[in-house]
């Protein structure tokens, strides 16, 4: 399953449009994959823990690379992602909101699929999968 959510770049000159692909998959219940585009062009790929997703709409979480808290701007709620990235040049971080609601949506179509707390892995046949390669 997955939806497209409209971001907000917060960028020192302003702020700059972008779309998120929220993709979930039951093979790997405890992740969130976000795939972060201008138009077709793929900016960047995470994958985040969809607990801290869900806990970050009500309270900041996270620590390092990645840090998830509730935002209000103008009146709405809003969820925002903070992101540091190192590259071997120089460390980049991005800061991006988008709307509170439309992220609550998605988490709630995943816990329709599993639960919060069913989540399971099968670690006897990833490691099967593992050893094969």
């Amino acid at each position: 399953m997955s939806a497209l959510i409209l971001v907000r770049l917060d960028a020192v000159s302003g702020s700059v449009p972008l779309t998120a692909r929220f993709s979930y998959d039951a093979e790997d219940p405890y992740v969130v994959q976000a795939t972060f585009l201008d138009g077709p062009t793929v900016l960047a790929r995470w994958h985040f823990d969809r607990q801290m997703l869900a806990e970050g709409l009500h309270r900041p979480v996270g620590e390092g690379d990645v840090t998830f808290s509730p935002h209000t701007a103008d009146g709405a709620e809003e969820f925002r992602v903070a992101l540091r990235g190192r590259s071997a040049e120089m460390q980049e971080d991005a800061v991006l909101l988008m709307e509170a609601r439309a992220l609550t949506r998605f988490l709630e179509q995943t816990y329709a699929v599993i639960g919060a707390g069913e989540e399971f892995l099968d670690l006897d046949r990833l490691l099967d999968e593992f050893l094969a390669r």
